[in-house]
């Protein structure tokens, strides 16, 4: 009797398993733009700024958005790799994580969805780059796994192009006076970071599709340097890219340009090969989306599986005469957020309301279900907006994004964002008069009561959440 006590009181998870499956697929500075289904939400002139139909076909990702749900309005907490990382597996404002910028370790005290999911039974993995555990560069499977129980395949910083496995484990396959390099070094689809990371994880499914499984899978590319292998080097060479609108205008008025844009990456003039180039590792990345859903689709596992396409952050790719991100523009902070449930999330849904990288890991337990044994989480939980039977939604919710040395936090909601920093006066933009950017509208008539709302609802998040910035009276509010 005693046994048989035993085994009725233990759960049942445990044994056999219940819930769907997880797979988040996350690329590295990521532009919008250069896919299909985030093209077809803008206007003409916004989805081809580098001239008329200069574009990336995307039909693998296209079809998670088309099957289920793509958010307009997504931001990373923080837009540079370690911060926005933190939060996503933390739900917490980096503030809170250890990670508040680039290379600072996870607190040890973090407790993170792998984690809450591997108690439960899932067999959870992490392949790619994780930037969460300090220097270590690459950094294979590092000792502390935050719940990833399989994270062989999990190196911390770099933006390699070519792996192989030896029998000491994986490493980088190009080399520079015996150094792990950045080099293509002859790379092919059997040995190219983003190819060799899919192959893996599908070696991976393969193993626990039969049980509950986690699986993130995080691409190092887009992310520079900007080369990609074989035909893919090519592919978009016929292209003549054009300077994106806010690149000309700023050059004509750099006199009107926020003080907040400072940094190392401006730019005067658009490299031909960078973009091209760009395109072809977006388009080796779709490639590669499609085997991992033809995976599921072979194995019967669509319907209860959720699929997540994102990114930790943009990439400017010239607009505002700027490379890479760390900037509260929208192709900066702004990210891809594309999520398939076939069991729960209605096809062709599209959600305005804004998010931000602290509301992934409450979201990911309310679509499975699960209430009891969480952390304490910062973001909300958005399952009622992703699983009703509305096609469109709009709230008019304000998230508050920093940036990661303080020198400006931001609100937003779905029309506006204001700007809030030490180095100007406050910038509100108007996104729907002014997607590009470029106006100011702080001050002008009819745009106080916008002001004010935005502002007073960013100091209540900065006290609520600690903002270093706030705490430190730096700040210009007027």
């Amino acid at each position: 009797m005693y046994k048989i006590f035993l085994f009725c009181h233990f759960p049942l998870y445990f044994l056999f398993g219940t819930g769907p499956n997880v797979i988040i697929i996350q690329t590295d500075e990521h532009n919008l733009r250069t896919l299909g289904c985030y093209r077809e939400q803008m206007r003409p002139e916004q989805a081809f700024v580098w001239g008329k139909d200069n574009k990336v076909d995307t039909p693998h990702i296209d079809s998670l958005a088309k099957d289920g749900l793509l958010c307009t309005n997504y931001f990373a907490s923080s837009p540079v790799c370690t911060p926005s990382r933190a939060s996503w597996v933390s739900g917490l404002y980096p503030q809170a994580t250890g990670s508040p910028s680039n290379n600072l370790p996870l607190n040890d005290s973090i407790i993170t969805f792998a984690e809450v999911l591997r108690k439960r039974g899932y067999a959870t993995s992490y392949l790619g780059k994780w930037h969460l555990d300090g220097n270590a560069k690459p950094g294979w499977a590092p000792a502390r796994k935050f719940g990833f129980s399989d994270n062989r395949f999990m190196f911390n910083r770099g933006h390699w192009k070519k792996f192989e496995i030896t029998k000491d484990g994986p490493q980088v396959a190009a080399r520079k006076k015996g150094e792990p390099s950045y080099d293509l070094d002859g790379a092919d689809d059997q040995s190219f970071a983003t190819d060799w990371l899919v192959d893996r994880t599908l070696e991976i499914l393969e193993r626990d599709k039969k049980k509950p499984f986690c699986l993130m899978l995080a691409l190092p590319d887009p992310h520079g340097p900007n080369t990609v292998r074989a035909p893919y080097d090519t592919m978009y060479d016929h292209l003549t890219f054009q300077q994106p609108v806010t690149m000309r205008k700023v050059l004509a008025a750099l006199q009107n340009r926020p003080g907040w844009v400072t940094g190392s990456n401006a730019v005067k003039k658009l490299s031909q090969s960078t973009l091209s180039k760009y395109f072809g590792m977006v388009r080796c990345i779709d490639d590669n989306v499609g085997k991992i859903l033809r995976f599921l689709e072979e194995n019967e596992l669509t319907e209860d599986t959720i699929v997540v396409f994102t990114s930790d952050h943009g990439d400017m790719m010239c607009e505002h005469c700027r490379m890479n991100k760390g900037l509260p523009y929208k192709t900066s902070v702004g990210i891809p957020f594309v999520l398939r449930y076939p069991a729960k999330v209605p096809a062709g849904k599209v959600i305005h309301t804004a998010y931000t990288t602290v509301d992934f890991f409450p979201t990911l337990m309310g679509l499975m279900g699960i209430e009891d044994g969480l952390p304490k989480l910062h973001g909300q939980n958005a399952t009622i907006s992703f699983t009703n039977k509305k096609k469109e939604i709009a709230r008019d919710r304000i998230v508050y994004v920093r940036h990661s040395g303080g020198a400006w936090v931001a609100a937003f909601d779905r029309r506006y964002k204001l700007v809030i920093s030490n180095l100007d006066e406050p910038w509100l933009y108007d996104l729907e008069k002014d997607p590009d950017e470029l106006v100011n509208y702080f001050g002008r008539e009819g745009y106080d009561k916008h002001f004010i709302r935005l502002r007073d609802e960013l100091i209540a998040q900065m006290k609520k959440f600690k903002e270093p910035a706030f705490t430190s009276k730096k700040l210009r509010y007027e």
